[in-house]
């Protein structure tokens, strides 16, 4: 394939954010200013030409200069206004791929793609803002074929028989799709109540007061509507009901619009996640890729019956933490049984029981030893300071009392809600006090192992453990307080590893 220039449309996105840049610059010298005859504004004016005129050169020798290749194993990227440079980045190295549609994509019919490796720097990705559908469709097929003729080819080399006939740029066809999870409109409800998103009906109208008091006073009209709607009980309850109506409209409106047409689906390679109804955004994940997998569940989501399934995945090297959290997640309200079946749906190679072991009775008193330091922190910092809560001058004693229970009270949560499973190649284990989290993992997954003992946990015959998983950042996960028995059964387990891994 000869070198291309990127989409001409890349100027015009490039533009969208310059613009962005210079609203305030813009508001100030030609709005706010615009019949001053003060020497700084029409000299910034001058220089704000100046610096618009440059810009749009630049941005179109930018365009002209920036191109991009592919060969038979590789992207090569050609770029540099002023000092040249290339980039050269093998299809072998890119891990997940994904894909955004912003209003403006829509509307012009482009989109943006993104291949993410597992490198780091100015490697870590290869990024088109701007790409026809049809371009993109071509470019991520191109990349999926020339990995899978490379592993074909390296699998009959070590076999001594090369029989692989196909070429990389033949037609290919895209593996069969399964469908494995679509919401409801029931389920979009839950979610819209689980999300807590009709509390951002307060926050919009909070945000939009100060924005409007900025500009205008609206002080005294605030007061004088608040006076006239607590005159009477029956504005307080109309208006208490009219907000709420529209705080439950609002929590599902953008609920709808962030899940709405949500679709989990894959092949026998990688899983495809799309979501979107304003902005589309659409992102696949190779199921080799995958190092462990988490369910989480909030108090609200255990009462609901509902979980969050998040894939610990190598790479992903997103530029916003959001990006990285919707990479990870399958989707973040899943009934918890419909969870445990996709889990095997779409990942055979994982097991996740149900069945696990509980804690001995030892580590409960093991923590409770632990937390104390709080109570006595706490405690002592009450005694000293004696604050007066409503002119009562004991309240502290009560305080300590109460952070006591609150201690205690987690603690033991804590301790029913933690359990483990260890098997011939998994590892499953539970945590977490108000919001728990199952992790399964494959023994191959999993690159480091650590088992410690305190001076406690030596007496009472405990241990903690904890795995080490390949992600970015590296996934640390562990139980304290189990069995010296398990601990040792989890080293030898780990030891086994050396049966299964293969070095090239």
């Amino acid at each position: 394939m000869e070198a291309k220039r990127y989409h001409p449309l890349h100027i015009l996105f490039d533009l969208i954010i310059q613009v962005k840049h210079l609203f305030f610059p813009t508001l100030i010298l030609f709005v706010f200013n615009y019949d001053s005859p003060n020497e700084f504004v029409t000299y910034g004016r001058i220089v704000y030409f100046i610096y618009v005129t440059g810009m749009l050169v630049y941005l179109v020798l930018k365009w002209a200069s920036y191109k991009y290749r592919l060969d038979d194993t590789s992207f090569h990227l050609y770029g540099g206004v002023f000092t040249k440079k290339k980039q050269t980045i093998p299809f072998t190295k890119i891990q997940n791929v994904n894909r955004h549609k912003t209003v403006l994509h829509r509307i012009l019919k482009v989109t943006s793609i993104r291949f993410e490796t597992g490198m780091v720097g100015d490697d870590s990705t290869v990024e088109f803002a701007v790409i026809s559908l049809k371009e993109a469709d071509r470019l991520e097929a191109y990349t999926k074929q020339a990995v899978r003729l490379e592993k074909e080819t390296e699998v009959e080399g070590k076999a001594g028989d090369v029989t692989s006939s196909e070429e990389i740029g033949t037609p290919y066809t895209a593996p069969e799709r399964i469908i494995h999870f679509t919401p409801t409109k029931k389920e979009i409800i839950k979610a819209s109540f689980t999300s807590f998103s009709f509390l951002g009906m307060i926050t919009l109208l909070v945000w939009a007061y100060f924005k409007v008091t900025d500009y205008i006073d609206v002080e005294e009209q605030v007061v004088g509507i608040y006076s006239l709607i607590t005159s009477s009980w029956t504005l307080i309850t109309l208006t208490v009901v009219g907000l709420l109506v529209l705080s439950i409209g609002f929590g599902m409106v953008t609920t709808y619009i962030r899940y709405g047409k949500y679709e989990i689906s894959s092949d026998h390679e990688r899983i495809y996640i799309a979501k979107g109804v304003i902005e589309e955004t659409a992102f696949s994940i190779a199921k080799e890729r995958v190092q462990a997998i988490k369910i989480k569940q909030s108090l609200l989501k255990r009462m609901l019956g509902l979980a969050e399934v998040k894939l610990t995945v190598v790479g992903g090297n997103s530029d916003s933490d959001k990006d990285k959290q919707d990479i990870s997640s399958l989707y973040p309200f899943l009934p918890v049984k419909r969870a445990y079946e996709m889990i095997s749906e779409i990942l055979p190679a994982y097991e996740v029981t149900e069945e696990m072991t509980s804690l001995p009775i030892q580590s409960l008193w093991v923590r409770l030893v632990r937390s104390s330091w709080i109570w006595i922190v706490g405690t002592g910092a009450l005694a000293y300071f004696k604050p007066n809560i409503w002119g009562w001058e004991q309240a502290w004693w009560i305080i300590s009392i109460a952070l006591t229970l609150f201690v205690l009270v987690l603690e033991v949560i804590e301790f029913y809600n933690t359990q483990y499973t260890l098997n011939d190649h998994f590892i499953q284990f539970q945590t977490g006090s108000l919001t728990t989290t199952l992790f399964v993992s494959k023994r191959e997954k999993i690159i480091e192992v650590n088992v410690k003992r305190d001076l406690i946990q030596k007496q009472l015959g405990l241990a903690s453990i904890k795995t080490v998983n390949r992600a970015k950042p590296v996934s640390h996960k562990g139980v304290t307080d189990v069995p010296i028995e398990l601990a040792e059964r989890f080293y030898q387990w780990y030891m086994g590893r050396r049966k299964e891994i293969k070095v090239k």
